[in-house]
């Protein structure tokens, strides 16, 4: 449906002329495939179908976002809400079957809501070694009337083994500094002036208060109901992989993931069952060519949410 939107807003669309033009990128698969044919490359599949023709241990990291275990329709899919136990099965019957494409060295982070999030620790638990427990908060939402107001997700981390890659001081947060101390020779301690304040560099936590989640004035965001923004999935790559290594989202929606991975330099594969989602990867994609810019990202570090004011190149139509 086409919707009439304000002068400002930034949400990023597919035109008919668009559409047939990123449609050509979309190759099937109908056989075994190699590492170089999946590299940098969208692929609009069912992945259950897709993993008996993917090579083995290609990915260095592994990004899961899942259907959340909500009643949810995405275009042309519906996911039902399942008992615990049973979101448990289904998720596991996804992982077990996601492993061999995983190097020895690969790490995994798995996206979910609050309540199934046990559920997730509990497959990962069986099969690789957890790490952590990332939150985050999503500043979006409804409030409840009889209820605390949903305004957190988690993402788990995990490892294939204890060698991995884990790159702290790429992914260290510069905050504002509310009370800057100086010593007795008036110089800073353990803070930065800048032109817009104090500042410090902190190592990263399990507790993110920095994400702001996509909306109609941001250049990354899309009509998809659930984007995850850039800046999130910046912090997994930076922090589990090197340049060059191999980011796999088997449930990609819009290509947030893989459109990070290609900024950051990285090589991916994105997998979506849905195709308008694909094609809205595909253009985000051919934007990041000339857009190299992770919204709240610069300088080399992660900065508060609002902290930063972000200039962007003028896109090419």
């Amino acid at each position: 449906m086409n919707k009439h939107r304000a002068i400002r807003n930034r949400t990023i669309t597919l035109s008919p002329a668009e559409t047939d033009r990123y449609s050509k990128d979309l190759i099937p698969i109908s056989g075994p495939v190699d590492t170089n044919f999946v590299c940098d490359r969208i692929l609009n599949e069912d992945i259950l179908r897709l993993l008996a023709f993917l090579p083995e241990g290609f990915a260095d990291l592994l990004i899961l976002d899942p259907p959340y275990n909500l009643n949810k329709t995405f275009t042309s899919t519906t996911f039902r809400k399942k008992s615990i136990t049973e979101y448990a099965e289904w998720f596991e019957h996804v992982l077990v079957r996601l492993l061999p494409t995983l190097r020895k060295t690969a790490s995994v982070y798995v996206c979910s809501e609050w309540y199934s999030s046990t559920a997730i620790h509990r497959v990962l638990d069986k099969f690789l070694t957890v790490r952590n427990r990332i939150t985050w908060e999503r500043e979006k939402g409804r409030g409840a009337a009889k209820n605390w107001k949903n305004s957190a997700e988690d993402i788990w981390f995990a490892t294939v083994c204890d060698d991995y890659t884990f790159n702290v001081e790429d992914v260290k947060l510069k905050r504002r500094v509310l009370a800057p101390y100086t010593g007795t020779d008036g110089a800073p301690r353990d803070w930065q002036k800048t032109s817009s304040g104090p500042f410090r560099l902190t190592h990263p936590s399990n507790l993110w208060s920095d994400i702001t989640v996509p909306f109609w004035s941001m250049p990354e965001n899309t009509d998809h109901p659930t984007q995850k923004p850039e800046k999130l999935f910046a912090k997994l790559i930076l922090a589990s992989t090197n340049e060059n290594d191999f980011v796999f989202d088997p449930f990609m929606g819009v290509g947030s993931s893989i459109v990070t991975a290609r900024k950051l330099n990285r090589r991916f594969l994105g997998v979506e069952i849905q195709r308008q989602y694909c094609l809205l990867a595909a253009k985000r994609l051919h934007l990041a060519e000339f857009d190299q810019v992770i919204q709240g990202y610069q300088e080399g570090v992660f900065w508060e949410r609002n902290a930063l004011k972000t200039r962007r190149c003028t896109m090419p139509k």
